[in-house]
């Protein structure tokens, strides 16, 4: 590697702070020139952050029941508030493919849907039953405690799968936000599976799912519904969009919420 490489190769800080500003809707200003592959860079720090988006949800929900509030409200609102400090980057994504995939004809069809900005019927349907299956796991989970490590965990371990998606599939547009992200390199992406293994194991063990496979199968429900919808993908437009990674993120955490939730169950 030459010495200009080098010197323009991005800090660990900087991709840090890359993934914060694309995954969050924190006011936070970057100074200089955008280095040309540090989106790609900051894919590995997608778990990171992540988990400490599920931190501050954990936090929220507590103080609110501090507040007074009951589970069911409590867990309203912590989700309405995830959505705002993410600017419901995800949920677009997920209404997005809904409407795609439900209402295209043909590949081209399906993404000329996905890059409209308007949500269908389909769109609003898989928000809608998305924010509830949320709402509903948190609201069964119930103590703070366990709010907050399923929150961690979730959504630590589903961002840490798009790495993998993305070096999995061929992106289905020549443009757009996953194509200008570019591929991360194996290397990132499994470090990037392995933080979020590390996350979702340490919080599934304080949830007391550490023995036998129970937390493994958690993992591997939630990762499985990402293969799934990358399966689809691949089948309906060729490949990921950003939306596409949107919808995954959604279903993953959705899944790994739920089975933490079936685990528990008596």
């Amino acid at each position: 590697m030459d010495d200009a490489t080098k010197q323009h190769r991005p800090s660990p800080l900087a991709e840090f702070v890359a993934a914060v500003i694309f995954l969050t809707r924190l006011p936070i200003r970057w100074r200089g020139p955008w280095p040309p592959d540090l989106d790609r860079r900051a894919l590995a720090w997608f778990p990171i952050v992540g988990a400490l988006i599920g931190a501050v949800g954990g936090l929220l929900y507590w103080g609110l029941t501090l507040a007074g509030l009951t589970a069911p409200l409590a867990a309203l609102v912590t989700v309405a508030g995830l959505s705002l400090l993410t600017g419901a980057l995800h949920e677009d994504g997920l209404a997005d493919v809904a409407d795609g995939f439900g209402g295209g004809r043909d590949p081209a069809a399906k993404l000329s849907i996905m890059k409209d900005s308007r949500v269908g019927t389909y769109g609003a349907l898989a928000l809608i039953l998305a924010a509830l299956a949320r709402i509903g796991a948190l609201a069964t989970l119930a103590d703070p405690r366990l709010v907050a490590l399923a929150l961690i965990g979730a959504h630590g371990f589903s961002r840490a799968l798009l790495p993998a998606m993305k070096l999995w599939l061929p992106d289905a547009r020549a443009q757009g936000l996953s194509a200008s992200q570019g591929r991360p390199d194996r290397a990132r992406a499994v470090i990037a599976v392995v933080i979020g293994f590390s996350f979702a194991g340490t919080t599934l063990g304080k949830l007391g799912l550490q023995s036998g496979m129970i937390g493994l199968d958690i993992m591997a429900l939630s990762a499985l519904t990402v293969i799934g919808l990358g399966w689809l993908a691949r089948r309906q437009i060729g490949g990921v969009t950003g939306d596409v990674l949107g919808a995954a993120q959604q279903l993953a955490e959705i899944a790994f919420l739920l089975g933490i939730v079936a685990a528990r169950s008596p």
